[in-house]
Formats: C-alpha cells, structure tokens, sequence
C-alpha cells in the first residue's frame, strides 16, 4: 500500500516516529503537526512580487511569432510565471495571465471554454474580438471580455502586430474539477450582430425593455479605453484623491451593478503626477499593467520601477504603494468577486 506523504521532524521522539509511519500507512496524518500550516494566522502567499518589461517580454513573443505557426500554437501565447511557483502557469495562486500575439493576417479559430478570460489591449490597430456572434474592433487600453462557455476568436487584418494581457480564472476552474472546453463545429463562428450592438444595448444606463440576462458575466464584452479613460479625468477634476490609489474605478456589469464577471474583477487608477500613494494591501492577489506613463511601486519589502506596458504582480496581503512621475494610468484584475461572494475578502488602508 502507498504511503502519505508527511515531513516527520527530525526532533521527534523514536516513539511517535513510528506512530507517524503507522499513520502515513493508513493515509492519514497528525493535524496537530500541521495545523499552523493550513490555517495561518494571516495569509501566506505563494506568489511573490514580480515585474515584467514589456519590451523584453514583446521582443520574445515576435520571436515566437517567427518560430511557432498559428496552427501549431493555436493561441501564441508567453505565460507569465511567478517566480516563486515555477512549473505552474500561474502569476497567483487563483489566477493566470499571459500576453499574447496575434500577427498580421491571422487569425485564430473559434472555441469555448468554462474558464472566464479577460484581455487589456496593449498593441491594436484592426484587431478584432469576436464573442458570440459579435466582433468589436479593439484599441489599446481596451478592457474586453470573453465569458464562460461563450464562442470567440480573434483576428488582425491590420500591418502591426496585435498584443495583448490575457487575464483567466484557470486555478479557480481547475480547484473545482470544472474545466470543459471544445471548438466550433466549423473553424470560424458567423457574425450574427452589427459591431457595437452590445455597447448600444448595454452602455448608455439603460436595458432593452424586455431585457433578461442570461449569463452571469456582463453583457458589454469591450469597455472601450477612451471612455474609461475619460471617466477617471472627470473624477480626478471633481476630487478628491484617495490616498492609497489616487483615483481608481471597478469596471461594472450595466445591468447587475456587479462585476463583469463572477471571477475576476478588473480596476483602472489614475496616478496624478507627483502622487506618493499611502500603502494598502488586500488579501486578493492582484496583476497590474502600465497603460499610460511610469513610476514606482513598493511591493512588501521590494521596489519596482515601471513604465507603460510592463506587467507587475502584488501577492494577497502585500503592501503595496505607487508613486508617479508624471501622470500615469494602471490597469488591474484579481479573483476580488469570488473572495467577497464568499465573505473572505479583507482589506487594510493605510498600513
């Protein structure tokens, strides 16, 4: 018979040495030995602080655009690891990030899956999304979404590359033995919707009368930057700044008030310039993008310096504080819906 695994420590008396081997027999173990481990005072993240240079990282994703074809790679696509869970294909420990890349005059086929996935557009001229029948044109600092089990795939018609940080709730899927994917009966799903459809539907602060929602996720799949962004302007004329994250927003569900998805919340903050932000930490783990301007962030005992496009990481209980140079914009996603749907969620401001 197999044995369970149990680190029995060296200073342990001969007797219960051999009482621990009989347990490990029996597939079971001492809660005693453990129990600090499984419920710690405070929570103990795997992850650690990271950053990622955008120009380095895009440098190697054009070269894999030269040495992997569409058809060999599907989705191309650099997983970005934390370095402290190597082998994982996690950033955290309840969420996956990637960039990936879509060269000129691809495409790539059309499929579903339970796993929920967000993207922020980092290159775009004519890419495209497609979500269940429906193709929105992409602009960088577009924040766009692909729900659980509904159709999608992408395309570039344009001359320059489309890149993008893919966001999924994969560890939270797979926690619960609940992944299903499949592809489209054909390799592309017909457009069946006018490009802007759920945008007019949805966006404007009202509902079509008869109106029902069939999904938990957002009906508006692509919160477009240029209104984002204008919406953080207008607050930061209106004040005040909160002292942690300058002026930040929660991207919402029009029709529920909630988030857009049930697993992944996403923000936007605007960093005035010269802001020195108190420290703040919260016990969802978070990934951040540049998508305006450069600064600093000091993540637990670590500095990193950033600038537009590089992807950073702040681990589930961290204190984090950012400072601009000039005015800066940040993109952020976490499993933030899931822990508060749970009553877990826990933050504290300043630290």
């Amino acid at each position: 018979m197999a044995s369970t695994t149990f680190h029995i420590k060296p200073e342990t008396s001969a007797e219960r040495r051999e009482y621990y081997q009989r347990l490990q027999q029996k597939h079971a173990a001492p809660l005693w030995e453990v129990l600090g481990d499984l419920i710690p005072a405070q929570p103990r993240p795997t992850a650690s602080p990271a950053l990622w240079r955008y120009q380095e990282m895009r440098a190697l994703l054009l070269e894999a655009g030269k040495l992997i074809t569409p058809q060999e790679a599907e989705r191309r696509v650099l997983i970005l690891e934390n370095p402290a869970m190597p082998g994982t294909s996690l950033i955290t420990q309840s969420v996956y990030a990637g960039l990936q890349l879509v060269d000129p005059g691809e495409t790539t086929p059309t499929h579903r899956h339970v796993t929920s996935a967000i993207r922020f557009v980092i290159e775009c001229e004519k890419g495209y999304t497609a979500v269940d029948g429906e193709r929105t044109t992409m602009h960088p600092g577009d924040f766009v979404l692909t729900p659980s089990w509904t159709y999608h795939d992408h395309g570039n018609p344009g001359d320059t590359p489309v890149i993008w940080l893919d966001g999924l709730d994969i560890p939270i899927v797979n926690l619960l033995g609940t992944s299903f994917a499949e592809r489209y009966s054909g390799e592309f799903q017909p457009v069946t919707r006018k490009e802007g459809d759920a945008e007019a539907r949805y966006s404007e602060g009202l509902l079509p009368l008869d109106y029902t929602s069939s999904r938990l996720a957002s009906p508006v799949f692509n919160y477009t930057y240029a209104r984002s962004r204008e919406a953080l302007d207008r607050l930061y004329r209106n004040g005040p700044l909160d002292e942690c994250h300058g002026i930040k927003m929660q991207y919402a569900n029009p029709a529920t008030g909630g988030y857009p998805m049930p697993t992944i919340g996403a923000f936007l903050q605007l960093l005035p310039s010269g802001f020195r932000g108190a420290a703040y930490r919260s016990t969802d783990a978070a990934v951040y993008c540049v998508a305006e301007g450069s600064g600093r962030s000091k993540i637990g005992d670590a500095d990193f310096d950033w600038r537009k496009n590089d992807v950073f990481v702040v681990p589930s209980w961290c204190p984090v504080s950012h400072q601009a140079e000039g005015e800066a914009v940040l993109f952020s996603f976490s499993d933030r819906p899931v822990q508060k749907a749970l009553g877990l969620w826990r933050e504290e401001a300043p630290v």
